[in-house]
């Protein structure tokens, strides 16, 4: 646990360092779980964002985009069961003062005896080698079985006593499960109680006159009210789906682990809207789909597992989590859910208006059923610097800090390095900058020694860096150095867009989707 919690400290101190992201208004003593993305920040979240955007909506001719407004009706959110069911069940510590979701505290009860199944497993994968059957191992070992089987009955009656709102049961298995506050051993606890997680404002010039309104808490909806509106312009035929990227805002009281969990955040939502009674195939072939998509991220495909929901929202018929190892165990990402028709439906009735298709193939109006897949871009965010965070030994013993993002996802694409400032090779440097900037994002630098400059954009994540020197001026040739490799090529000038293209253009990773 210790050498996780020293990992999770330094990804958020590269993250400061190099300007990835920084606490909102810090100057002024920061505001608890809201986070503000620096220059390079900036940029690696828009490459997430189009990453995602063009395998969701550029290469898939039946899904469109949107951008719906964060302020909407209030009737909305009494629609969607925002205003009546969307609570957390929350729980204090006595001694300690501190608030913890008791759901988050059962869960991470369970993962840790996941983590004791994952032990033993590892152990005998080490003593077998490659006779090694891990599934008969998980289905035959005594502890495996037992940690397992233990792990399914608590969340199975988690589950139902959140399902059935029986709070009592929930604090009484925290008790029986004698789980502590994780930062000071107590176990000294209050009732559970519900909190609601929606942000309250106010539209309108005056008190008296002013509309309640709340912020958005998700981006489905602004979807779903959207849907009618969009079948109609677009013309598609069902199944077809409505992606968005956009800010959702919760009042989460326990909000922590950096911007894995935040007050103000960024979904990335597509609600495809399928024929009655084929939600269900559609669901399935989602999963595959959405888990593709991260594995073409090169992660590592032991990084990701499935996790399918004991207890059920009361608008969907079936639901998995993707989740992903972050620094601090296996958390969610990203959620794929069978919404069934309870939106449309839902809106249908509280705004008096028709959410219904016509299909003509099947000659009849229906409310369409919804495959919704949704992924919190901070947490993508996470996901991918605290993985590609690393630290190198090299062949001489000195250590190099790399950022290995994916390419297409670098901040910056290449560094230009004029190895002095003098004898033309400043001129030169500037000329090849304003060649190339038309086509990626590209920096000059010509601050410290070559040797600190590289290892500057190796800690941003830089995939190449081009050295100009006093050859260069003479016969148009650079150096340029692959972050990954280290290794140095000499190339002509006029090759350069195209050895940079081929790394770090979005086609290397789309076409492995």
């Amino acid at each position: 646990m210790a050498k996780q919690e020293d990992v999770f400290k330094k990804v958020i101190s590269h993250a400061k360092e190099y300007g990835f992201i920084f606490p909102s208004s810090e100057i002024y003593d920061g505001l608890s779980a809201v986070y503000d993305y620096g220059q390079n920040g900036a940029e690696l979240k828009n490459n997430l964002k189009q990453y995602w955007w063009k395998a969701m909506v550029q290469l898939n001719e039946n899904i469109v985009g949107l951008d719906s407004a964060i302020l909407m009706h209030p009737t909305i959110w009494k629609a969607s069961g925002h205003v009546d069911a969307f609570n957390d069940p929350l729980i204090d510590n006595k001694d300690s003062k501190k608030r913890f979701r008791a759901d988050v505290l059962v869960e991470d009860f369970c993962a840790k005896l996941e983590d004791k199944a994952q032990k033993e497993i590892d152990k005998a994968a080490k003593r077998f080698g490659d006779a090694f059957d891990k599934n008969e191992f998980e289905t035959t070992n005594t502890r495996v079985v037992e940690y397992r089987a233990r792990q399914k009955t608590i969340l199975e009656r988690l589950a139902k006593s959140l399902t059935e709102e029986n709070l009592a049961d929930v604090k009484s298995l925290i008790e029986e499960l004698e789980i502590a506050d994780p930062d000071t051993g107590s176990k000294n606890w209050t009732d559970v109680r519900q909190f609601n997680l929606m942000f309250g404002t106010k539209l309108g010039a005056s008190a008296d006159s002013a509309t309640d309104l709340y912020l958005r808490p998700e981006t489905a909806q602004g979807i779903f009210v959207n849907f009618a509106n969009v079948q109609k312009t677009s013309r598609h035929k069902l199944p077809f789906g409505i992606a968005q990227i956009g800010k959702a805002f919760r009042n989460e009281i326990v909000a922590r682990q950096f911007i894995f969990r935040m007050r103000e955040f960024e979904q990335m939502e597509m609600q495809y809207f399928v024929p009655p009674g084929t939600e269900l195939e559609f669901y399935e072939a989602w999963k595959e789909k959405r888990m593709n998509w991260h594995l073409a991220l090169g992660l590592g495909e032991e990084n990701y597992k499935f996790h399918d929901h004991e207890k059920l929202a009361h608008y969907a018929n079936a639901a998995a989590d993707i989740e992903f190892k972050f620094p601090f165990g296996f958390k969610e990402l990203e959620g794929i859910h069978s919404r069934t028709d309870f939106d449309l439906s839902a809106h249908e009735k509280h705004s008096g208006r028709k959410l219904q298709y016509f299909d003509p193939e099947r000659n009849e109006n229906y409310v369409p059923y919804v495959v919704e897949t949704s992924i919190g871009l901070d947490r993508l965010f996470l996901a991918v610097f605290s993985t590609s965070l690393k630290e190198e030994v090299l062949e001489d013993g000195t250590e190099r800090t790399v950022l290995s993002l994916p390419p297409a996802l670098a901040p910056v694409k290449a560094a230009i390095l004029p190895l002095m400032k003098k004898d033309g090779m400043p001129e030169l440097a500037e000329k090849i900058f304003n060649d190339l900037k038309y086509d990626f994002n590209i920096i000059m630098e010509d601050k410290d020694s070559i040797g600190k400059r590289y290892r500057r954009q190796d800690a941003i994540g830089t995939p190449f860096c081009i050295t100009i020197d006093q050859d260069s001026v003479q016969d148009f040739t650079v150096t340029i150095r692959d972050r990954d490799t280290m290794k140095q090529e000499r190339v002509p000038m006029e090759n350069l867009r195209k050895i940079i293209d081929e790394k770090v253009s979005f086609r290397s990773l789309l076409r492995k989707v």
